[in-house]
């Protein structure tokens, strides 16, 4: 079946259980009543379905090439992109002031996962440009902010950002490109960067990226690294472009997938950039831009397994094999059952866990309230990393629902696994993720944790009466999760480090059994039946991470590089 967006679903999460009410009853997004955003969601529906979704295929099998130079995208993308741009659909988000719909972050994660669903590949795009948008509203000097913000929310310019060089992945403190001031409040930039998605088009105006470098005062390590607006083409003063800058993309990489989206190695030669944020300050700028990505990228991985879970419904419902009752279709198998069920409700937890993430961020920027700052904060890995460990494995049984033809190319099962698959690498491996988790986010002493899990724990004493079993299996999963989380604060990075991804995933885990908890109190009897299933089991699971988790890191450091080659 074609590509339908799950639109009940979100107005289920946001009426019940993810608190969009308390967003709207702020005087920041007040307007943002629910016939706006019923309005919203079902355009963006209507968008998704029968423009993008079609494009899916197209992407992947006519990718992004380069020709004397220049990006050719693939058949389609420009009018899919279009239609992403004249919806106003890139600047949700973004202030009013500039052009923006001035709109509440949840909506727009909600919309991103629709696009994500349908074409992973070009969705990219405006995630970029959210990004630097974002980042230039909270970093960008006024002029900057006059020129660039209107276009990038309008879709005429696209927006990057480029952090990778080939010596330095994941240790940007490592980066070799230079900023040479060029007297005129300009700079020169000189460097290599490669992993630049979307670092060219044939369908906007102009591709502005947001460059890391290095002053020539500027000290070894992220602290000697400032940010800069390096366009393609030179913008005048009142918006036009002139020549192209001294920059050019050298080659596209040859990918596992996401062959829609062009992923470039970029080099600069002398390019004149403007500085954004303060010297030496380009981490925090960036890392605002990076922060907004983390959710988007979470929903990307959320978004490709809705789209390989509803692929996998349709050929599941259709395909006739072996003796099984009712219909004769293979969905009338048991393990089959037991893989579209666990895709279901695995894609409802991220789902959640995605929006609860996003209203947190709304209520931190409408109120300012340092609580909702730290629970945004503290979600955020959790979001980008089980959000798109959801998308791997979901997409995964989608290929193994449809047996030997999920191997074959032709039926479109290995796309949503072979594109979803870099998620989890950028904007920060999930491993880093965890890793921020429990330093970085328990620098409070696990202050965000315990308040997340008194909120679980309380949820679960008011579905006690009606749902006894379910409620007493999330309430003692979540105190089991405290235990650990007091444990973890107290031992040092190496044994925090070695359980960090079991905790991150045993922490969504959990979540999602709240979530499904929630959904089984509010919602119908189907929702009752899934919510069995997941906290039934999947939230099990969480026992033997937390048991990992408390193993420290001793035994692991034990093992020798001999023990390996072995």
């Amino acid at each position: 079946m074609p590509y339908r967006a799950p639109v009940n679903d979100y107005r289920f999460l946001m009426e019940n259980i993810v608190g969009f009410t308390q967003v709207t009853a702020t005087e920041k997004y007040s307007e943002a009543t629910p016939d706006m955003a019923d309005a919203i969601l079902t355009e963006a529906a209507k968008m998704c379905e029968a423009i993008l979704a079609p494009l899916n295929r197209s992407g992947d099998l006519h990718p992004a090439h380069l020709e004397n130079g220049k990006v050719r995208t693939s058949p389609g993308y420009a009018e899919g992109y279009k239609a992403i741009a004249e919806g106003g659909w890139i600047g949700m988000s973004a202030s009013p002031e500039v052009g923006g719909m001035g709109l509440p972050m949840t909506l727009t994660t909600t919309v991103n996962e629709m696009m994500s669903s349908a074409c992973l590949a070009l969705q990219l795009n405006p995630l970029m440009s959210q990004g630097q948008i974002e980042a230039l509203e909270h970093h960008a000097s006024d002029e900057i902010k006059a020129l660039y913000l209107p276009k990038l929310i309008s879709g005429e310019w696209c927006g990057t950002m480029n952090l990778t060089e080939p010596q330095a992945g994941s240790d940007v403190g490592a980066l070799r490109t230079k900023a040479e001031p060029n007297g005129d409040g300009s700079y020169a930039i000189t460097g290599q960067k490669i992993y630049i998605s979307w670092a060219d088009n044939d369908f906007t105006e102009n591709v502005c990226h947001l460059v890391l470098a290095r002053l020539p005062d500027g000290v070894e390590g992220t602290k000697g690294i400032s940010l800069f607006m390096v366009p393609k083409l030179m913008p005048n003063d009142d918006g036009t472009v002139g020549k192209h800058n001294d920059l050019r993309v050298v080659s596209l990489e040859h990918k596992m997938g996401l062959h829609g989206s062009p992923t470039a190695v970029m080099e600069y030669s002398g390019a004149k950039g403007w500085l954004v944020g303060a010297e030496n300050g380009g981490m925090a700028a960036m890392f605002t831009m990076m922060n907004n990505a983390r959710l988007g990228v979470g929903v990307q991985g959320l978004g490709a397994a809705e789209g390989a879970y509803q692929h996998a419904l349709s050929y599941a419902m259709d395909r006739k094999q072996g003796k099984a009752g009712g219909s004769g279709a293979i969905i009338e198998h048991a393990d089959v059952r037991r893989m579209l069920a666990t895709m279901k409700a695995d894609v409802f937890a991220a789902r959640t866990i995605a929006l609860m993430n996003a209203v947190a961020i709304d209520m931190a920027s409408a109120t300012g309230d340092d609580a909702w700052k730290s629970r945004a904060a503290f979600l955020t890995p959790i979001g980008k990393a089980f959000g798109t460990d959801v998308g791997i494995d979901v997409a995964g049984m989608g290929v193994q629902v449809h047996g030997g033809m999920g191997f074959i190319e032709e039926t479109g099962a290995a796309q949503f696994s072979r594109d979803v698959r870099v998620t989890a690498i950028y904007e920060g491996t999930n491993g880093i993720q965890a890793m921020d988790l429990v330093a970085r986010k328990m620098m409070d002493g696990g202050e965000a944790a315990f308040a997340i899990l008194d909120e679980i724990e309380a949820n679960a004493d008011v579905a006690k009466a009606s749902l006894p079993e379910l409620a007493k299996a999330v309430w003692n999963a979540a105190e089991t999760l405290r235990e650990t989380t007091e444990w973890l604060v107290e031992q040092d990075m190496t044994d925090r480090f070695a359980g960090s991804v079991p905790y991150l995933r045993a922490f969504a885990r959990v979540l999602g059994g709240h979530a499904h908890l929630a959904a089984a109190m509010a919602g119908d009897a189907g929702r009752l039946r899934l919510a069995t299933l997941y906290i039934k089991r999947l939230l099990p699971e969480h026992a033997s991470l937390l048991a990992h988790v408390r193993e420290g890191g001793a035994d692991l450091m034990a093992i020798t590089v001999d023990d390996l080659l072995a």
